[in-house]
């Protein structure tokens, strides 16, 4: 059931959303951003984002966390999994229970295999990225408990994921199929940088690469600097690992229980 503070919250994260919409504004900060969101809004234990590039082959530019990144990577390098089947088809895969769907294990196996060993995730919600009558990606939503969503949960995702094509194509690039692709290759090859950086930064100062990206992603957001842009500076040895050794998460405010 919802409650005022989700309601609330729900707003909150519209309007911060909307204001990162400006002319200039950093896609994968933007989907990262949106990532966290759906963690907190629908209370899955992690979230991604994968999107497709200009052959139409999906790739990942969000997550929230390693082991979404990881069950990610998974689908793309098996070629199989709900994410996979949401962006062919254009529609949601919805899989409240993959441990007991013998249906999903013979769809997907070493997804399953995969999910029930490594993220230990019980359920899992693929919603597609829409573009008119297509996909150009797919939102991952990840539950360590099984059961389906909410009816007002899969439709509160399907907006986020709406948030997140909105941030992707603006109405020009909708009318010029040219700038949409140059669009998603930017946003993608952006991620492949930022990928590059957190190994950086993990490797010289001895984090995880959860820690690693939220060093660089607080460093950028307190100095008003493009996630991409920074990533690239420190990729290319212009921007010292010692610059974000200091970068230490903000004093945890409160958190509401999550829902029962």
């Amino acid at each position: 059931m919802r409650t005022p503070d989700r309601e609330q919250d729900v707003a909150l994260a519209f309007v911060a959303l909307a204001d990162t919409l400006v002319d200039d504004y950093d896609v994968i900060d933007l989907l990262d951003r949106l990532a966290a969101h759906c963690v907190s809004l629908l209370d899955a234990e992690a979230a991604g984002i994968l999107l497709g590039d200009s052959r139409r082959e999906l790739r990942a530019v969000a997550a929230s966390s390693e082991d979404a990144r990881t069950m990610e990577l998974l689908q793309l390098q098996s070629d199989q999994g709900p994410c996979m089947d949401c962006f062919s088809t254009g529609t949601p895969v919805l899989i409240p229970d993959i441990t007991g769907s013998d249906e999903a294990a013979r769809r997907w196996p070493r997804f399953v295999e995969a999910a029930r060993a490594d993220g230990g995730f019980r359920s899992v919600h693929a919603l597609p990225l829409r573009l008119r009558h297509r996909a150009i990606g797919a939102l991952n939503l990840f539950h360590r408990r099984p059961g389906p969503l909410p009816e007002a949960d899969l439709r509160l995702g399907q907006a986020l994921a709406d948030v997140a094509t909105i941030g992707i194509l603006s109405e020009r690039t909708i009318r010029h199929r040219e700038t949409v692709q140059e669009q998603l290759q930017t946003a993608l090859n952006s991620r492949v940088t930022i990928e590059q950086a957190k190994g950086v930064l993990a490797h010289a100062l001895q984090l995880g690469m959860d820690d690693a990206f939220g060093r660089l992603r607080r460093y950028c957001r307190r100095q008003n600097l493009r996630l991409s842009e920074v990533a690239g500076r420190v990729v290319a040895g212009e921007l010292s690992p010692s610059t974000f050794s200091t970068e230490v998460p903000s004093p945890p405010r409160h958190v509401r229980p999550r829902r029962p």
